[in-house]
């Protein structure tokens, strides 16, 4: 189905705007429209994904009208190594103070059982050499847990909120991202560590396709947006892009 074009306006995230009713992927769809010349700020929502994704090909999962499912095209990035952790501060600042942090690509809110439940994902693509990226948000604003499979709902959380809601959470959704974009590497990592779940918290990762998995206690995040982890032989750096967390 054909987008519907807002009218641009002048750089501003959210402008121009095109809104799916279905799509396969709003990331796929605002990709497709930088590598065309989209400029700063495009935007791309969808009232239902039919082929959502995560990072590494995992698959998002959300009723249609339930979430905000919704694809950003930025340029001229300041610190583009920063922007997973931009999009995670301002997501968790628009769910609210409750919400936390999970490197790399989660926001969560910590259940009284101690575990994680998933409010919202974020991806993040782009080609560097290009001069664009894209950034991708599923956030859970108004989602009936009862409407997705007991698989998806024991690991998700929802915002609370009701549907007609939407609107006015991708308003200051944009907002918060607007800022958190602008905002200096030292300030952006305080906002980031105060939400942090995984600091202390022992943690093991494997590398997908092969190579040597670890262990150790996580410790912050680094100027280049990698998870440190205080291991048994020293400090490692974690590259998103190069592994990923698993259940201890």
């Amino acid at each position: 189905m054909t987008g519907r074009p807002v009218p641009p306006g002048a750089g501003r995230l959210g402008e121009p705007r095109h809104h799916f009713v279905e799509v396969g992927s709003t990331n796929d769809e605002a990709r497709r429209l930088a590598t065309d010349g989209a400029p700063h700020g495009t935007t791309v929502t969808a009232t239902s994904q039919t082929a959502g994704r995560g990072r590494q090909g995992r698959v998002w999962v959300a009723p249609a009208g339930q979430a905000l499912t919704v694809s950003i095209v930025l340029r001229g990035l300041r610190h583009p190594a920063l922007l997973p952790l931009a999009v995670a501060v301002a997501v968790a600042e628009t769910v609210g103070d409750d919400a936390r942090i999970k490197w790399p690509n989660d926001v969560v809110f910590v259940g009284d059982d101690g575990a994680l439940r998933k409010v919202a994902g974020i991806l993040c693509e782009g080609r560097p050499a290009e001069g664009w990226a894209v950034a991708g948000i599923g956030l859970n604003v108004a989602l009936d847990l009862a409407d997705v499979p007991d698989e998806v709902a024991a690991r998700a959380a929802t915002m609370g909120r009701s549907a007609d809601e939407l609107e006015p959470v991708l308003a200051e959704l944009l907002e918060r991202l607007t800022a958190a974009l602008d905002r200096e590497p030292a300030d952006l990592l305080h906002a980031w560590s105060a939400r942090d779940v995984l600091a202390g918290a022992e943690i093991a990762w494997e590398r997908p396709g092969g190579g040597d998995p670890g262990a150790g206690v996580a410790d912050g995040v680094d100027a280049q947006g990698r998870l440190l982890v205080r291991t048994d032989v020293g400090v490692e750096a974690l590259d998103a892009g190069e592994v990923h967390l698993v259940r201890r």
